[in-house]
């Protein structure tokens, strides 16, 4: 029987819980969800992405069908590294969709057996980027609505550091 392998990408810097939405509904659709922490070094990130991968092993638990891992380059040369062919990804608003379809078209014209299915964000989460979350906490605001107490832990500590 095939295993249905789902990757969802991102820079989760910090993760959040619009993105821990996608990843449990995802579980619901696809047999394994592997969160592939982006490493790019041109994207300005609060946490390194070991720090990135370790909020999020603290955030999802222990899930035999859950992997965190990283990569850098090409998403559909990991993808087909691992065996994947599903990207999964999550819409905020119409104005992520325009974004995300540039990039899925990319990715399947660089390797036609990559997919990318799209989920759209849950309603509660509709607003919520890690871009929102960095700011709201830079400038003193409560986060706790927004990411995991441990990421907010995390998130207040990197912030008093820099200051």
């Amino acid at each position: 029987m095939t295993r249905h392998i789902a990757v969802y990408p991102g820079s989760f810097d910090p993760i959040t819980y619009g993105h821990l939405d996608i990843i449990h509904r995802g579980l619901d659709v696809f047999d394994e969800i592997v969160v592939a922490v982006a490493r790019n070094a041109e994207k300005k990130a609060l946490f390194t992405t070991s720090e990135r991968v370790e909020l999020i092993r603290a955030v999802v638990g222990d899930n035999p069908r859950l992997r965190v891992d990283t990569f850098d380059g090409l998403l559909v040369n990991y993808m087909t590294s691992i065996g994947s062919r599903v990207i999964l990804r999550g819409l905020r608003a119409v104005s992520d969709f325009e974004y995300e379809f540039q990039i899925a078209q990319m990715n399947h014209a660089v390797c036609d057996q990559v997919e990318t299915l799209f989920m759209m964000t849950s309603v509660p989460y509709g607003y919520l980027s890690s871009s929102i979350v960095k700011e709201v906490a830079s400038l003193g605001g409560n986060v706790d609505a927004f990411v995991p107490e441990p990421v907010r832990d995390a998130l207040l500590a990197k912030l008093t550091d820099r200051s």
